[in-house]
């Protein structure tokens, strides 16, 4: 990605964490440009697109695919919420705190985010995530949406996923909402990282290979 995209900015590239969150914006954006460049390669959309649509969709299916790219399940996850049509949201627990929070277009479109109770974020009540004796649930738990999302009708349904890594101080959730009609709404709501990294590209003049 970096070469394709920088090589013409500077010569040497560190991908390391302080780069990637601690580095100089500039660094960072880079970094980032080289990161969803690596994400189409690895995971193309049209192939995705393909393989999640008219399915069912639980952890086991996202793992599977993740299997076919050869990539973490973690990345793989990241790549569904970008391109699954479904009201959808990934967050990522380190020790107890929240370190990302994903949303679908769709989510995003009918305002669905998790309810913020504290500053750094912990999981709500109720849920799985907030659930110590629960390390796995691939399948899928059913529950109100209301308990994750304020915006949602108490009669609105959710599938709650999660999916505890090995030393279990870091969760996947995934929340696959009913579908909604988008709500009226501005533009402060929509999320930077919401946009297609294509639409970054064609936006800063790139136009990348199809």
């Amino acid at each position: 990605g970096h070469f394709v995209l920088h090589r013409d900015q500077q010569s040497r590239f560190n991908c390391d964490k302080d780069s990637v969150h601690s580095g100089h914006e500039t660094m960072r954006l880079i970094e980032r440009e080289a990161d969803d460049f690596a994400s189409n390669l690895l995971m193309p959309g049209d192939r995705l697109r393909e393989w999640i649509s008219n399915r069912r969709i639980d952890l086991h299916v996202l793992s599977a695919i993740a299997k076919r790219f050869q990539v973490s399940f973690e990345a793989l996850c990241i790549r569904f919420i970008k391109f699954t049509t479904q009201r959808a949201i990934l967050v990522y627990w380190d020790n107890g705190f929240v370190k990302y929070e994903w949303r679908s277009s769709s989510a995003i479109k009918t305002r669905a985010r998790i309810r913020r109770n504290a500053d750094p974020q912990e999981p709500l009540p109720g849920t799985l995530a907030a659930d110590a004796s629960v390390d796995q649930e691939w399948n899928g738990t059913e529950m109100s949406a209301a308990i994750w999302c304020p915006e949602e009708a108490q009669h609105m349904k959710l599938r709650e996923f999660k999916h505890s890594f090995g030393a279990r101080d870091r969760v996947l959730t995934l929340l696959l909402l009913e579908s909604a009609e988008p709500r009226s709404w501005d533009r402060s709501w929509q999320d930077e990282d919401a946009e297609d990294c294509a639409d970054r590209f064609a936006s800063s003049g790139q136009f990348p290979a199809r």
